[in-house]
């Protein structure tokens, strides 16, 4: 792999090739420590790479403020920041890989267009009160929150550039004589007693970004920055032309002592008084992509400076032809704590009461029940791989990469059995989750090279097939195992047996995916067209592998599950975002389809389906609510739309009017369906080491009145449904 490397000081004269084993394509911007390029991950994820200077690797305090802002970076996780995927603050050259973010600055969006309209005002209060919460809940100060730091994408402000941010626990201080921050966004402390900063800091400057976004200039302005230091420490904040209704919040923000600044959660909870009449917009309704422009002269830039300097930017031309691909890069971000690996979907992990209660076990029969935690494996697995659980019969069967499966009593938590899985070093493949069907638990092994009939009462072994070369082609499907080769050849393993049922061809097919939802319907196969332009979709009887409908759909088609007699997808766009743009309907019986467009685009989608509404969960935490029979346009489609905070979360689940998923965090989140509302979350269980991927993210269980859950810690716990709020 070619090393980093580079010739001068001139930031143009630095063309590394790679960083790490990511391949630098080119160059999006540069700032005062660093340059960011466009790169890709291996599996075409768009990343955005910063490579600190030449001049800067060899000073060991800038290397020691670097990996500050690695870890600070790392801690923090949420829907209104970016991910960092990877770093390495100890190579020659130090470098941190994000997630590659479309959207201007604020300070771009104001420069071109002006103040920014009362209603989006408030979506944008909302999102930084939210912001500024996750960060100070992971125990970080930002400590440069301004309008060039906010980046307006596409499901909300994002706030970036985290390389002066401080953990509160953090070993490296303030030097003495060194001024850390913006002057026309720095709270008074900042100037009085630098080293004693804390997250009060950040809504002072929250109130000087919204003052810049309501009217173009800061509350306290000056072409001096004495003087702007002066105002800030001694004057009161210009407030004129602020929103009415938003002035005394902004007013509280920019109060002199931090201990008079209300903290994020007060704000949120107040704006939503505030914001109750009226219909507030996301950024993209300003039409975002006018004012991307088709290359970025500067971005993530850290600012550190000796005395105080005011904020600068330098001069843009004006964009020419603008490229829909072409985006602000975010240098600095946050750990994505659900990863970003696509999740596989995992069949019979409990959708909205697809596992009836067994007699005698009915969870929601005992009115003693308290909410329980249960770490399953106890170390053996201890690697951040969250459990997969099924509920059947009164029981919870789960298995986790270091155990091969347990039963869990759900009344309390206790672990009736467990099989450790062996120590031969094929562990490094992720489990799939147990399956109880016809009085036995089928499991597979950690090496995906046998099936396994199990005594649900004993965990003792009943019979086992060897499906080695199956391992890539595995799907559960009801009472039914199916098994894929190439060529489209499908057989049915019963899954009381391991005794072969059938082995069919499927027509049309190479290499066929199944999905399946719990129920006596079909399973579905879906493969893309190779040129990626149509999707064909098989409906399989898997008892008996005959095909009862086949249809070729256009577009790139994902399924999301069936409802009424329609199967359901989510369109993708053919770029290499794969990002969803619409719903796709297709009823069978009429040989009908219908395609819903959905008014913003989301990446990395998990979907349900509940009657006729699809719910959609992007990356960032973006939740939406469609309803598939509206005949309008695709903002009367949209029943709602709301922010979760979650970085990135699981499959939804929807049982009567709430909606569950589980974030990368361990928090599971509760969500009122009728109104879009957040309702209830659990508190976070992460792995130890949160440099760590969560590669699969299992959906909770809702059944009898609870709800089961697993975190990346290797708990499995259960919470009351009844009411979310005291979660």
């Amino acid at each position: 792999m070619p090393p980093l490397h580079g010739h001068g000081t001139d930031p143009e004269a630095e063309r590394p090739e790679y960083a790490g084993q990511y391949p630098l394509e080119k160059r999006l911007g540069s700032g005062g420590m660093g340059i960011v390029h466009l790169s890709r991950s291996t599996s075409g994820m768009r990343l955005a790479v910063k490579v600190v200077h030449q001049a800067f690797a060899a000073d060991p305090h800038f290397r020691a403020r670097f990996r500050q802002e690695v870890a600070a970076a790392r801690r923090v996780s949420g829907a209104f920041t970016a991910s960092v995927v990877d770093a390495d603050p100890e190579a020659e050259r130090p470098w941190m890989a994000t997630l590659f973010i479309p959207g201007p600055t604020l300070h771009e969006f104001v420069k071109r267009n002006g103040p920014v309209p009362p209603a989006q005002l408030r979506h944008l209060m909302t999102g930084l009160a939210e912001a500024l919460r996750d960060i100070h809940r992971s125990g970080v100060v930002h400590r440069d929150l301004k309008p060039s730091n906010v980046l307006l994408a596409a499901d909300g402000p994002k706030v970036i550039d985290f390389g002066i941010s401080r953990p509160s626990d953090s070993a490296l201080r303030t030097e003495t004589g060194k001024l850390v921050g913006t002057p026309p966004f720095m709270a008074p402390e900042q100037f009085r007693r630098p080293r004693e900063v804390g997250p009060a800091a950040d809504v002072f400057a929250m109130g000087c970004v919204l003052v810049h976004a309501a009217t173009g200039r800061s509350p306290f302005d000056s072409d001096s920055p004495y003087v702007v230091a002066y105002q800030v420490v001694h004057d009161e904040p210009d407030l004129k032309d602020i929103p009415a209704d938003l002035q005394p919040l902004i007013e509280r923000c920019l109060a002199k002592e931090p201990e008079d600044r209300p903290t994020p959660d007060a704000l949120m909870a107040e704006l939503r008084t505030v914001s109750a009449s009226y219909n507030t917009q996301a950024f993209p309704s300003f039409d975002i992509e006018a004012f991307i422009p088709a290359q970025r002269q500067s971005g993530g830039a850290e600012h550190i400076s000796d005395a105080p300097e005011a904020e600068t930017e330098p001069e843009r031309r004006r964009p020419r032809r603008i490229r829909r691909e072409v985006a602000l890069a975010v240098a600095l971000a946050v750990v994505v704590a659900g990863g970003v690996l696509a999740v596989q979907r995992i069949s019979g992990l409990g959708g909205a009461g697809s596992a009836p209660s067994g007699p005698g076990r009915n969870p929601g029969a005992a009115k003693t029940f308290r909410p329980w935690s249960s770490t399953l494996g106890h170390g053996t697995a201890d690697d951040g791989t969250m459990p997969l659980c099924s509920y059947a019969e009164g029981a919870l069967y789960c298995v986790r990469r270091g155990v091969e499966a347990a039963k869990l009593d759900p009344r309390d938590g206790e672990v009736v059995w467990s099989r450790q899985a062996g120590r031969d070093g094929t562990n490094d493949v992720l489990p799939l989750s147990p399956i109880l069907s016809d009085g036995l638990l089928r499991v597979v092994t950690p090496d995906r090279s046998r099936l396994e009939g199990l005594d649900p009462s004993t965990g003792s072994t009943r019979w086992d097939l060897d499906i080695s070369k199956y391992r890539s082609g595995l799907y559960n499907a009801g009472a039914t195992v199916l098994l894929v080769s190439s060529g489209g050849v499908v057989t049915g393993v019963d899954g009381a047996s391991g005794e072969k049922r059938w082995q069919k061809t499927l027509p049309g097919h190479t290499w066929p995916a199944f999905t399946h939802y719990g129920d006596s319907g079909p399973a579905y196969a879906v493969e893309l067209a190779g040129d990626g332009a149509s999707t064909l979709v098989s409906a399989v009887d898997p008892d008996t592998g005959e095909v009862r409908w086949q249809r070729r759909l256009d577009g790139n088609l994902r399924p999301i599950g069936n409802s009424g007699g329609a199967v359901y997808f989510y369109a993708v766009a053919s770029d290499a975002d794969a990002q969803a743009v619409a719903i796709v309907r297709y009823d069978p019986a009429g040989r009908t389809v219908r395609r819903i467009p959905l008014v913003f685009p989301l990446s990395n989608v998990r979907a349900t389906v509940h009657g006729d509404v699809v719910y959609l969960l992007g990356y960032g935490g973006s939740l939406l609510a469609v309803n598939t029979r509206s005949r309008g346009s695709a903002q009367d489609a949209q029943l709602w739309r709301a922010e979760t905070s979650v970085a990135e979360g699981s499959e939804p689940v929807v049982v009567g009017d709430r909606l569950y998923f589980t974030a990368g965090d361990g928090r599971l989140l509760a969500v009122d369906t009728k109104r879009g509302e957040l309702i209830g979350q659990t508190k976070p269980r992460p792995d130890k080491d949160p440099s760590r991927y969560v590669e699969a993210l299992p959906s909770p269980i809702a059944v009898g009145g609870r709800v089961f859950a697993t975190a990346p810690d290797g708990t499995v716990f259960a919470v009351d449904a009844r009411d979310p709020s005291r979660w």
